[in-house]
């Protein structure tokens, strides 16, 4: 998946966070629900406007963006 498939941010959704596409869940909600020890699994069920794609394509974008990050320096 792209990103623009992910993840978009729009003034006019949520005062512009980041959030999945199609859905008003902040991305950030994921990062916090898996940094607390929550599964994906639960987090899906907490939010089923994500789909698995979604989530599991926005945990491969924010690896491959810290990746490329840290192998310039």
């Amino acid at each position: 998946m792209n990103r623009e498939d992910v993840y978009h941010s729009d003034p006019e959704i949520m005062s512009g966070a980041v959030v999945f596409v199609g859905t008003r869940v902040p991305v950030h909600t994921l990062v916090d629900h898996l940094i607390s020890g929550i599964s994906l699994d639960e987090f899906l069920e907490d939010f089923p406007t994500v789909s698995r794609e979604q989530a599991v394509a926005f945990l491969a974008l924010s690896e491959a963006s810290l990746v490329g990050q840290t192998a310039g320096a």
